[in-house]
């Protein structure tokens, strides 16, 4: 453990959307923001090849780039973006108090508020073949890739509310879209499974699982055995979405911090507060909806500005 404690107004734990807006905002407000970006510096951006929805790229951009120039409007403000993994929290439960904060396990940290933006991991199927083709026609997100496959096939993986809604948004502009339940019936609700079943060009194949994802460079098909018969039958599809849930990267927080029952930060209101004072929690960490860039980088500029005026507050009282 490190001899010397770096003391900071605005520690930001996680990058991507959320964590740079945060460092943008909170940088022009001179609260001289530290961030550490984890291990996938940019968050899951930099895993998405074309970034088409995002206000203010006409002709979109890749989630990569788009994370680079995101850390250099950051920087320029004065924001110190360290690369390091947060491995433990102490938050202090009273107000004005320092929260303390270890960096791979040596280096200590005390900050008067603590930005998270650790974002949520999607889950996979987890074959080599799908881990392959990231990027190259298997995506976790219909609404963020979707458009990229109109007037295609694709199919989709899940049975779940987010799964049937998915599904039936690339419905609305793929040409078949296949959908793949591991059981045999959804899990979705009754509204979302008759929304699914009234949607002419939605096929469901129920107790159908992955066996393969076909192609070397992009989707070119995927390999469907029946998990009851285990018969086998290749689908020719472009794209492959994957909507079997998400991770909250919230471990270290458990225990300090209020989360629902899937492990998402629980905030208050319409603010990023969360149960602690001068700890605030943006983008996917907290969001298990949109769960989309745009809205993560507003959720951002509000944790900024509530950690703001959370430091005028705590100095207002000290003068008093």
């Amino acid at each position: 453990m490190s001899d010397t404690i770096e003391r900071v107004k605005c520690l930001i734990i996680g990058s991507g959307p959320a964590g740079y807006t945060a460092a943008i905002y909170a940088a022009r407000a001179d609260m001289h923001p530290v961030m550490y970006t984890g291990l996938e510096p940019g968050g899951q951006l930099t895993t998405t090849t074309e970034v088409d929805n995002f206000p203010g790229y006409p002709e979109g951009i890749d989630g990569p780039s788009m994370m680079v120039q995101l850390q250099q409007q950051a920087e320029r403000f004065g924001t110190q973006v360290r690369i390091g993994m947060v491995t433990m929290v102490q938050f202090h439960k009273e107000e004005g108090g320092w929260h303390k904060i270890i960096v791979d396990g040596t280096t200590e940290i005390h900050a008067q508020t603590v930005i998270i933006s650790t974002g949520a991991t999607a889950k996979y199927l987890g074959l080599p073949s799908e881990q392959r083709l990231r990027g190259g026609g298997v995506s976790a997100c219909a609404v963020c890739d979707g458009f990229f496959y109109k007037g295609q096939d694709v199919a989709i993986v899940g049975a779940g509310d987010t799964a049937a809604e998915e599904a039936t948004y690339l419905a609305n502009i793929c040409r078949n879209v296949t959908m793949l339940v591991r059981k045999g019936h959804m899990r979705a609700s009754k509204a979302m499974q008759h929304r699914v079943n009234n949607t002419p060009n939605l096929t469901v194949l129920y107790n159908s699982e992955v066996d393969e994802v076909l192609g070397d460079q992009v989707v070119e098909g995927i390999r469907v055995y029946d998990n009851v018969t285990g018969e086998k039958q290749e689908i020719p599809v472009t794209g492959l979405f994957v909507a079997i849930g998400h991770t909250p990267n919230t471990e270290i927080f458990k225990g300090q911090l209020e989360m629902d029952a899937t492990g998402y930060l629980i905030t208050h209101g319409k603010s990023t507060k969360t149960n602690l004072p001068g700890v605030f929690a943006c983008g996917d960490v907290q969001d298990n909806i949109y769960r989309q860039a745009v809205t993560a980088a507003g959720t951002g500029c509000m944790a900024a500005l509530d950690a703001e005026r959370y430091l005028v507050s705590i100095e207002d009282h000290a003068t008093v």
